[in-house]
């Protein structure tokens, strides 16, 4: 459970410290250490060393790609090869059908799931709930300028997403969507891209 409670931490708030990982699981540096060098050795973390204003650089733990195996990939290798398949069988535009026809029915799920008219806060917080529901492990917070930061620090069809860029297009197009007009929704950070998650701005516009 401890090194369950390590991984989802670092999923979800990026690189730690020992101590800081203690601090947020009550256990001592040392516990939380044994258990860092254990995933280690499983190749589920690693460590790269960062500079401190007094003493030695501190050591700052990260996952590894490998760690992805440990969070829900949506059937990767099936799904790859099913969008290889549509594409030699019909086409760039076939496999374009087969996208819009599946943000369609992402666009009609989700509006059923968030209010119109409720505050944007409250809107993204019911998308937020329907992504995590879906494995994306979704969050919403502040940005401290009257909008908000849009988080997903997992990505269930990562291997999906690689083979075939629309599928983050049409996800950037479905936030616009249902979260309705008066709204601007960009990407920060890009998992496909390098990044440890995907991030969005949104703010409201004015009227």
């Amino acid at each position: 459970m401890t090194r369950r409670a390590i991984v989802k931490l670092l999923k979800t708030e990026g690189p730690m410290d020992s101590a800081r990982l203690a601090r947020r699981l009550s256990l001592t540096p040392m516990a939380v250490r044994q258990h860092l060098y254990a995933l280690q050795r499983e190749k589920l973390v690693m460590a790269e060393e960062r500079p401190v204003p007094i003493g030695r650089p501190a050591k700052y733990w990260r996952l590894t790609r490998a760690a992805d195996k440990l969070f829900p990939d949506a059937y990767a290798e099936l799904n790859v090869a099913l969008i290889g398949a549509v594409g030699q069988t019909f086409g760039a535009a076939g496999l374009q059908r087969v996208l819009e026809s599946r943000s369609a029915q992402q666009r009609a799920d989700y509006a059923a799931r968030i209010t119109p008219s409720a505050p944007l806060k409250e809107r993204l917080q019911q998308l937020a709930r329907v992504r995590t529901e879906e494995g994306y492990m979704a969050a919403v917070t502040p940005d401290g300028h009257g909008g908000f930061l849009f988080v997903e620090n997992h990505c269930p069809i990562c291997a999906a997403a690689t083979a075939c860029q629309g599928f983050c297009l049409t996800e950037l197009d479905l936030f616009r969507t249902v979260l309705g007009p008066n709204v601007t929704v960009e990407r920060t950070e890009h998992i496909v891209s390098g990044d440890r998650r995907c991030a969005y701005s949104v703010k409201p516009t004015s009227r």
